[in-house]
């Protein structure tokens, strides 16, 4: 008779496995953009842009919807400087009367048609319930006419500067400003350093005297 076989001993028990900890998601904040000053929007102008992308916005520069004439002129060609051209020559300064007046007849138009707006409504008063809508309507957009007479008043006064030759300097240095800076803001007084110790000035002190140069 064949001996019984030993009993088999018997395994541990396995050790449950630790527990991983797992972290909270964090919540993710979209970058905040930093605040688009005078030059910022200067020096973005100058950099040159793709023949094909300057093209479209060309093209698509009277259509666009909404063009706020506050910010600049609509429809501005970029001006082709010759290697060998002087600074603020004949057709740099015709290309810039162009813009100028052209500007300040756009700007006429929008002050004349939002005027004569205004009128049709006053001669048709609201449901008294939608009186008070209209008058804030009113009063922003009386405010949003008066800042293009003041930036009208630049433009003419742009357009004397190409007259008597000064246009295209500095107020402060006398350096030239810039045909880039210049197709930005046309009605621009100021060259790029100049303008950064005004925006220094401003935010020390809290001073914006002139928001149009």
């Amino acid at each position: 008779m064949a001996p019984a076989a030993p009993p088999k001993a018997r395994s541990k028990p396995r050790a449950a496995a630790a527990a991983v900890p797992v972290a909270a998601p964090q919540a993710v904040h979209p970058p905040v953009a930093p605040p688009v000053t005078a030059i910022a929007v200067a020096r973005a102008a100058s950099r040159p842009r793709p023949q094909a992308v300057q093209s479209a916005l060309n093209e698509d520069e009277d259509e666009r919807p909404g063009h706020n004439l506050l910010l600049g002129p609509r429809n501005v060609r970029p001006y082709l400087e010759r290697s060998d051209e002087a600074y603020m020559s004949q057709h740099q300064l015709a290309h810039f009367r162009t813009i100028l007046n052209s500007w300040k007849r756009d700007l006429m138009e929008e002050v004349d048609r939002t005027m004569n707006h205004m009128k049709d409504e006053a001669a048709n008063p609201p449901d008294p319930n939608d009186r008070a809508s209209l008058e804030s309507e009113f009063a922003l957009e009386l405010r949003t006419r008066d800042r293009e007479r003041k930036l009208i008043r630049k433009i003419e006064e742009a357009l004397g500067r190409i007259d008597d030759g000064s246009y295209g300097y500095c107020l402060e240095t006398g350096e030239p400003i810039g045909v880039k800076r210049l197709e930005a803001r046309p009605v621009a007084t100021l060259c790029i350093e100049a303008q950064e110790r005004r925006e220094r000035r401003e935010k020390q002190y809290g001073d914006r005297d002139d928001w149009y140069r």
